[in-house]
C-alpha cells in the first residue's frame, strides 16, 4: 500500500510540472523555451527634421570664427541635448589651407554612454564659405546657405536623436556634429588635390577623443542626404574600409522598400569626416552620400557649393529615405 501510494504521488507530481511548463511553438522535447526581446522600430518624421534644417539655415552661412557659427552652436548644443543622456563640446584649433586659425567645436551626445555595444552617427554642421561651384563667377567668394551640404544631415540625425530620447534601443549611441569640414581649398586655389584640408574636425576628434577608450562597432556618417529625388551610391573608402557595414545598410533600405534611392553601384573616393575615422581610429565607418554624375558640376547634387544651397533644394522625401533606414540598422542591432 505504501508503495502504490508513492508511485500515485510521484505521477501526479509530474503531472503537475508538465502543465506549469511554458509552451512555445519552437519548443520541442529537448528545447528549454525561450523569449527573444522585440523592439519597435520608430516612424521616422520628416517634417520634424525638415524644421530642424530650416532653424539651422535661419542662422544664416555656418562659418567658423562668425557670430552666425557661434550662434548656431549654441542651438545645437541645447537641442542635442534636450535628447541626449549627455553632450560634450569638443573646442578645438585647426589650420586652414590659408593659414587661418579656425575655432571649432565639436559637438557630440550620447546615448546609454555606459552602454558597452556603440554604434556611432555623424554629420558636418559648418558651412562652405564660398560658393566657388557656381555657375555665376561673381558668386565665388560668397559663403552658402548649406541647407543641403551640412544642414541636411544634421537635421536628419537631430530626428533620430528625439526618436531615441522617446524609445531607447538595444546599444549605446553618439552623435557627434564635426565642424570645419567645408573649409577645403577653392576649385582654383593651388592647393586644391593636396594636403589633408578637408575633414578638420574629424581628424582633431579621431586623434583626440572625448572619451580616451572610445570604440564604436561601426559608424555611419550622414553628408548631403536631403536634396530632391536624391540618389546614394556606394562611396569608395566605404567599400574599401568598411564593406560589410555598406552592404548592411544598403541591404535594409532595400528591404524596407528604398531599393530606388541605395544603388549597388560603386562610385567614387570622397575625402570625408569617415576617412580619418576609418584611418585613425579603425573603426569601420561608412558614407551615405548623395553623388550625381550628371549634375552640372559632375559630382554631386545640382546645388553643391552654390549660393543655390538653400531651402528649396530639401525634398522631404529623400530626408524620409535616409532617416529610416538608418532608424531601421540601429533599432535592429544587438
Amino acid at each position: 500500500m505504501n508503495r502504490l501510494f508513492l508511485y500515485v504521488i510521484l505521477a501526479l507530481s509530474l503531472s503537475m510540472g508538465s502543465c506549469n511548463q511554458p509552451l512555445n511553438k519552437s519548443t520541442g522535447p529537448n528545447e528549454k523555451a525561450t523569449t527573444v526581446e522585440r523592439i519597435q522600430v520608430p516612424d521616422f518624421n520628416a517634417d520634424s527634421a525638415y524644421r530642424y534644417i530650416e532653424e539651422q539655415v535661419d542662422f544664416g552661412p555656418r562659418i567658423p570664427n562668425t557670430p552666425e557659427h557661434l550662434a548656431a552652436a549654441t542651438y545645437l548644443v541645447n537641442k542635442l541635448g534636450s535628447f541626449a543622456d549627455t553632450v560634450v563640446v569638443q573646442e578645438f584649433k585647426a589650420r586652414a589651407y590659408d593659414g587661418t586659425i579656425l575655432n571649432g567645436k565639436n559637438i557630440i551626445g550620447s546615448f546609454k554612454p555606459g552602454h558597452k555595444s556603440r554604434v556611432l552617427l555623424c554629420a558636418h554642421w559648418d558651412t562652405r564659405p564660398f560658393a566657388d561651384h557656381d555657375p555665376n563667377p561673381e558668386n565665388h567668394l560668397v559663403p552658402i546657405d548649406g541647407a543641403n551640404d551640412g544642414g541636411s544631415g544634421v537635421g536628419v540625425l537631430l530626428e533620430i536623436a528625439r526618436q531615441l530620447e522617446l524609445q531607447s534601443p538595444q546599444i549605446g549611441i553618439d552623435i557627434i556634429f564635426f565642424d570645419a569640414e567645408d573649409y577645403g581649398p577653392p576649385q582654383d586655389h593651388q592647393k586644391r588635390g593636396s594636403g589633408n584640408w578637408w575633414a578638420l574636425g574629424s581628424q582633431y576628434w579621431a586623434k583626440n577623443t572625448h572619451d580616451p577608450d572610445y570604440f564604436a562597432k561601426y559608424a555611419i556618417l550622414l553628408d548631403m542626404v536631403g536634396a530632391h529625388d536624391a540618389r546614394f551610391y556606394m562611396e569608395g573608402y566605404s567599400q574599401m574600409y568598411a564593406p560589410g557595414i555598406l552592404k548592411k545598410v544598403w541591404n535594409t533600405a532595400h528591404r524596407i522598400g528604398f531599393q530606388d534611392y541605395f544603388i549597388f553601384e560603386q562610385k567614387g573616393y570622397i575625402d570625408d569626416d569617415h576617412k580619418p575615422i576609418n584611418e585613425i581610429l579603425k573603426i569601420p565607418a561608412i558614407d551615405i552620400i548623395h553623388m550625381d554624375d550628371a549634375s552640372s558640376n559632375g559630382s554631386f547634387f545640382e546645388h553643391w557649393h552654390t549660393i543655390h544651397d538653400t531651402m528649396d533644394a530639401i525634398g522631404k522625401g529623400s530626408l524620409k529615405v535616409v532617416g529610416q533606414t538608418v532608424l531601421t540598422v540601429i533599432y535592429e542591432e544587438r
